[in-house]
C-alpha cells in the first residue's frame, strides 16, 4: 500500500513538474535564452496567490487570474527591458544567463523580505486527502494537477500546431529571418512565448502553495527540476520535457521507500547524470554527429 501511495503522490508532482519544464523548454527552445529566472516566476505566482487568497481572504479565482497576470508581466517584463536590451547590444548567452541569474537573485531577496524566510502554506477544501482504502489517501488535488497538466498540454499543442502564430512560434529558433519576410516581429513572438512559458508555471504554482508549501529559496528547485527535464527529454521537445517532469516526479517519491526525503534532489541528479552517460539527446532529442 505504500508503494500505491508513493505512486499516486509521484504522478501529482510529476504532473506540476512536467508543467514547470514545459513552460522552461518552450521559453529555451524558441528563444535560446536560458531563462534561469523561470524559477522566480513560479515563485511570484505562487506568494500572489498566497497573499490574496490566504492573507486578504480573495476569491480562489480571482487570486488564481491576478497569479497568472503576474507571471505573465513578469516573464514579458524580462524579455523586453532585461534580454532585448542585451541581445542588441551584445547578445551573448553567458551574459543573459548572468542576467537572467540576477533577477531570480533579486526576486528571491525581495519575497523574503516582504513574507519571510521561513515556509508558509495555502489551505484549501481540497488540500485534506481522504482515505479510499486502509493505509491509502489521495488528495483531490492529485486528480486536479493531472487534469491541469493535460489540459494545458492539450491546449498548448492544439495552438503550436494548428494557428499562424503558433507555426511562427515553432520556427523562430530556426528561422528568425524568413519570420520577418512573412509580415511577423521575431521581438513580439519572443514576448508571446515568455507569456505562455510563464502562464504554464501558475497552475503548478497554485497546486504545490496548496500541497506542499512555500518557501522563498524554492526557485533554485524548480529551475533544477526545469533543466534536468530539458536534457532528459531532449532538448527543443516540449513533449520529451513532459515526459521527463513526470519520470522525474514519479524517481523522487518512488525513491521515498529506500531514501529519505532530503535525498530529493540527489535522485533529480541521478536521472539526469544517468541519461548524460547513456542517452545524451534525451528522450526524443536528435543525436549530433561531429
Amino acid at each position: 500500500m505504500l508503494f500505491l501511495q508513493l505512486v499516486i503522490n509521484g504522478l501529482q508532482v510529476g504532473a506540476l513538474y512536467a508543467l514547470i519544464a514545459v513552460g522552461f523548454s518552450l521559453i529555451f527552445g524558441a528563444t535560446k535564452i536560458f531563462h534561469f529566472a523561470h524559477g522566480a516566476t513560479f515563485t511570484i505566482a505562487a506568494y500572489v496567490f498566497y497573499s490574496l487568497y490566504s492573507v486578504q481572504e480573495v476569491h480562489w479565482v480571482l487570486s488564481a487570474l491576478v497569479a497568472g497576470l503576474a507571471a505573465v508581466l513578469f516573464g514579458v517584463f524580462l524579455d523586453k527591458c532585461v534580454y532585448a536590451p542585451i541581445q542588441r547590444h551584445e547578445g551573448s548567452f553567458f551574459t543573459l544567463f548572468v542576467a537572467s541569474l540576477g533577477c531570480g537573485i533579486i526576486v528571491q531577496n525581495l519575497i523574503g523580505i516582504i513574507f519571510g524566510r521561513g515556509f508558509v502554506s495555502v489551505t484549501t477544501p481540497l488540500s485534506q486527502s481522504v482515505e479510499l482504502f486502509p493505509g491509502l489517501f489521495v488528495s483531490p488535488l492529485s486528480g486536479i494537477a493531472i487534469i491541469c497538466a493535460v489540459l494545458a498540454f492539450a491546449v498548448l499543442q492544439t495552438f503550436l500546431m494548428k494557428t499562424h502564430i503558433g507555426m511562427a512560434l515553432r520556427s523562430l529558433s530556426e528561422n528568425p529571418e524568413l519570420i520577418r519576410v512573412y509580415g511577423l516581429s521575431p521581438r513580439q513572438l519572443s514576448s508571446i512565448v515568455f507569456a505562455l512559458g510563464s502562464l504554464l508555471v501558475v497552475p503548478a504554482a497554485i497546486l504545490s502553495a496548496s500541497s506542499s508549501g512555500l518557501n522563498p529559496a524554492m526557485s533554485h528547485h524548480i529551475m533544477l527540476i526545469s533543466l534536468a527535464a530539458t536534457i532528459v527529454g531532449g532538448v527543443g521537445s516540449l513533449r520529451g520535457a513532459a515526459y521527463a517532469g513526470l519520470l522525474l516526479g514519479m524517481s523522487e517519491n518512488i525513491a521515498l521507500l529506500y531514501l529519505g526525503p532530503q535525498w530529493s534532489e540527489a535522485v533529480t541528479f541521478i536521472v539526469l547524470f544517468l541519461f548524460i552517460m547513456f542517452r545524451p539527446a534525451g528522450f526524443f532529442g536528435r543525436a549530433i554527429a561531429s
